[in-house]
């Protein structure tokens, strides 16, 4: 056995050694804005993307107001400080008026296949996490499921290692992250996800690291497979200042605190126009009955945060403006179905149904020129507990350079 894993381990790293220039990267792997500029010639590189949009929910009984609103604009600024040190930053505004850092990272080129990165980094989680430009995902707005289950843009403070195995066709990254924040003066999380405990790396802080990490194979041409995984225990200021050796002060932290064990699987497949792609999630949460039951507070009701989460979607587009000669831009309908469940299984009582939903959502998008495009879509979403789809039109511009 030993044998055998030694030698599985010299065969990785001899592939390592001997994989072909990051520059000869295959045409048909997905890149988002970030990853371009790490392969854009020059020292200053710049980039962006955005949306403006229109959300109007209808009902036949009542009339309801629209949205509109310039949800984000981003600006991505890159420097190069040599051929293999690197430096990426992704500035957002978002409804105009709130400024966030999406991602601030160094990295640095260690030797063809092998990257080492430290800053704030997109966690490795799914599709759209990493590739949430409005042109690389269908629709008007972002997949629900990477709303609630992988919350979407999920991004943290950390280091470690990325890159391409050519000869083999594989992506790969693993990364030490800070994690969740589940306290701070009272529960942050609930039975709506994690989404509320994403700390941004705006002053965050760290009590013990996350792991998080991503393959995916592009070895088939039009086709990329993934698979993530994300574990680690959450964040809490109830350790702040505790003595090591104060065992009830120790107790009642721990049960500020839950772990979190997330797996993710994902395929995207294009062909002569046609585009299939899905989306898996489960995530599983480890000691909610206690931390339900400590943040109670005041009025003695438990916290409803699930002890599992899970979700998936399938969808399916068309290019109809392929089979036509001569015609750049492209016109694209396409079909999404969602189901998720952020209280898929709870460790007391019995699951809310009003947690479990599922979405169907149909729409069209015309990219004018390449990284230009508007969209329209219809969103029907239900929950268990309701007998009614919640409908809404959403229209929106797109931009990604």
């Amino acid at each position: 056995m030993k044998r055998n894993l030694i030698f599985i381990l010299l065969f990785i790293c001899s592939v390592l050694v001997n994989a072909q220039p990051a520059d000869s990267l295959p045409g048909n792997l997905y890149m988002n804005v970030a990853e371009r500029l790490l392969y854009t010639d020059g020292n200053l590189k710049i980039g962006g993307y955005g949306g403006v949009h229109y959300n109007q929910p209808f009902d036949s009984e009542m009339k309801l107001n629209g949205n509109m609103d310039v949800h984000r604009f981003i600006m991505l600024l890159g420097y190069s400080f040599s051929n293999n040190t690197q430096f990426i930053s992704e500035i957002e505004f978002e409804h105009v008026k709130e400024v966030y850092i999406e991602q601030a990272f160094l990295q640095h080129k260690i030797n063809n296949s092998i990257n080492f990165r430290a800053g704030l980094m997109l966690t490795p989680m799914g599709i759209t996490n990493e590739y949430h430009e409005p042109n690389l995902f269908r629709g008007v707005e972002r997949p629900l499921i990477d709303k609630h289950i992988s919350p979407t843009t999920w991004r943290e403070i950390g280091a470690g290692f990325m890159g391409y195995i050519l000869p083999v066709s594989l992506k790969y990254q693993a990364y030490l992250m800070n994690g969740f924040k589940s306290y701070d003066g009272g529960a942050i999380l609930n039975g709506s996800g994690l989404r509320s405990g994403r700390q941004k790396g705006a002053e965050s802080i760290f009590s013990s690291p996350s792991f998080s990490g991503k393959v995916e194979y592009f070895g088939i041409r039009g086709l990329n497979v993934g698979a993530s995984v994300y574990t680690g225990n959450t964040q809490s200021t109830l350790y702040n200042g505790v003595e090591k050796e104060n065992n009830t002060a120790l107790a009642t932290a721990d049960s500020s605190v839950v772990g979190v064990a997330m797996l993710g699987l994902d395929a995207r497949y294009s062909v002569k126009g046609l585009q299939l792609k899905g989306q898996y999630y489960y995530t599983g949460i480890s000691n909610t009955g206690q931390y339900n039951e400590f943040t109670a507070g005041a009025t003695g009701v438990p916290n409803d945060l699930g002890s599992s989460l899970t979700g998936y979607y399938l969808e399916a587009a068309y290019n109809v403006f392929r089979p036509l000669a001569n015609v750049q831009s492209e016109l694209t309908p396409f079909v999404r179905y969602e189901k998720w469940n952020t209280q898929n299984s709870v460790e007391q009582g019995s699951p809310n149904p009003a947690y479990d939903k599922k979405a169907i959502i149909g729409g069209l998008e015309w990219e004018m020129a390449r990284g230009a495009l508007l969209k329209a879509d219809i969103q029907f979403v239900k929950s268990a507990a309701q007998s009614e789809y919640v409908k809404t039109f959403n229209a929106g511009v797109g931009i990604m350079f």
